[in-house]
């Protein structure tokens, strides 16, 4: 069901804001001027024991304009919706760049700031991919949902408590620059989750199993029965809870390892959505959560993975948290090679560092997650390609005489360069002779990251192809946060370093 853009949000002065801040920064000077008007609106539900515990509904409103002039950036927002508010802000923009300019000269940089060009996108329209609005649902019944789920789990045996939680997020955004493009944008995403847990009352031990369900960019749909089986899911988690309360405690040791996407997309996200982000790898991000060891001299050389590793980057991918139509500097969306057969043959991009390194055309990547906010470079949906005609999880599986299948993400650790790293999940199953036999407990793995992409044997097939992904995806200071989707089927791993966590936090 095709959606068109809230009349709410058309029927703002878009344009009139727009002409009058683009017109004021020509008048000044600026090389480049681009206006970004957004309307951000988050709601969120929370319930304990199927009772609810909180709940939130805020709207971000605003605009932005971000100059080029005289080699440096220049940025200012605002809120006041009039034509001589909005050309004040781009005058406050050009004067923050001329100062941004004395500063650099000042200390020696001779580093001007050059966009890579773009077409020109002309009165551009995009609407995400939803069939109904979760806005458009009342919040009563949201809530009733969360807590028919939540009463079905506290009704099973040994759940003893339970957690619910509904976040969900409409943005719209204009965007406008000097060369000509237009944009106008509408994306709804939302993300569903419940947590069972366990106590033991006779030893005080307790556990927790959550659904491994991935946010989307869906609408209120995705509940209902469109993209998650959500009946099977819950009626499984008790049984899976219980067991893994008797489970026994991991050997340490080399296993093989199954990973299934519901654990797979996080170790994706650290070790391959980061680590590619080109301002990352040229030292231009390191303040927050460091830089990468795939430098821009190893493009092209870097062997990454295993030559069954092929993975992309995709502002394009139906239902994905980074898909958009346009990024904040009028990009169109596209999709692209990070890695092929292995090797790193990509970045992703924004138009300046584009320009800079002499990549040619920007790949989309630039993202401010509000209107008081500068776009900085951001990751796409950066997934793993599965294989035609590949294997089922099952048969996967079938390949191992002793390992682990792997399900569902928890926590993670990783370096400063994207480069040693440690995972555990939601639940870990014995392989023994290509058969399930039962949970461990207290699992994790652990390698760097070429050490790890150097271990994939084999990758499933698209029927095994799941799209996870975050909400709150962290970068840059003052700190921004970004939803990212990462798809990808599960994948074979030989010889992988497993840690029994129990006895690492007790040395």
């Amino acid at each position: 069901m095709a959606h068109s853009i809230d009349a709410s949000f058309t029927a703002l002065p878009l344009r009139a804001l727009a002409d009058a801040a683009l017109a004021r920064a020509r008048a000044l000077g600026a090389d480049h001027a681009d206006f970004r008007f957004e309307r951000v609106r988050s709601a969120a539900w929370r319930l304990r024991d199927a009772k609810p515990s909180g709940s939130s509904d805020t709207t971000d409103l605003g605009y932005a304009v971000r100059v080029v002039h005289g080699g440096a950036w220049g940025f200012a927002s605002g809120v006041d919706m009039t034509m001589d508010a909005a050309a004040k802000v781009a005058g406050q923009a050009v004067a923050m760049a001329k100062l941004s300019a004395k500063v650099l000269a000042a200390a020696g940089s001779d580093e001007r700031v050059e966009l890579a060009s773009e077409p020109v996108h002309t009165d551009k329209t995009w609407v995400s991919a939803y069939r109904i609005n979760p806005f458009e649902v009342a919040d009563e019944e949201k809530s009733a949902l969360l807590a028919e789920w939540s009463a079905r789990l506290l009704a099973a045996s040994g759940v003893a408590h339970v957690d619910a939680s509904l976040v969900t997020v409409q943005e719209n955004k204009f965007y406008a620059d000097t060369a000509g493009t237009v944009t106008s944008q509408q994306r709804v995403r939302l993300h569903p989750q419940l947590s069972a847990v366990a106590v033991d009352e006779t030893t005080g031990e307790f556990d927790s199993m959550r659904t491994i369900a991935p946010p989307a960019g869906r609408g209120w749909e995705y509940l209902t029965g469109t993209g998650w089986d959500w009946e099977g899911e819950l009626e499984r988690i008790p049984e899976l809870l219980a067991e893994k309360m008797r489970a026994p405690s991991v050997q340490a040791g080399r296993y093989d390892l199954v990973v299934d996407p519901s654990n797979l997309w996080l170790t994706i996200h650290e070790s391959i959505g980061h680590a590619t982000e080109l301002d990352r790898a040229l030292g231009y991000e390191a303040a927050y959560a460091g830089t990468s060891f795939a430098t821009f001299d190893q493009l092209g050389k870097l062997e990454y993975g295993s030559s069954v590793m092929n993975v992309t980057g995709d502002r394009t991918a139906k239902h994905g948290l980074a898909t958009v139509g346009f990024d904040d500097e009028g990009v169109k969306a596209q999709s692209w090679d990070l890695i092929k057969g292995g090797t790193l043959v990509g970045y992703q991009t924004d138009r300046r560092i584009a320009k800079l390194t002499g990549l040619g055309r920007s790949n989309g990547c630039a993202y401010a997650d509000s209107p008081s906010h500068v776009p900085v470079q951001r990751m796409a949906n950066v997934s793993l390609q599965p294989v035609a005609g590949g294997l089922s999880t099952e048969d996967l599986i079938g390949g191992v005489e002793r390992g682990i299948y792997v399900v569902g993400d928890r926590s993670w650790s990783i370096d400063m360069q994207r480069y040693n790293f440690q995972f555990t999940g939601q639940r870990f199953f014995r392989i023994e002779n290509g058969r399930l036999a039962g949970q461990l407990r207290d699992v994790a793995y652990q390698a760097t990251t070429t050490e790890f992409w150097g271990s994939m044997e084999q990758v499933g097939g698209p029927q095994t192809y799941v799209l996870g992904g975050a909400f709150n995806c962290g970068k840059a200071q003052p700190g921004q946060v970004a939803a990212v989707s990462h798809g990808c089927p599960t994948a074979l791993f030989r010889g992988v370093d497993i840690l029994n966590t129990t006895q690492e936090a007790g040395r």
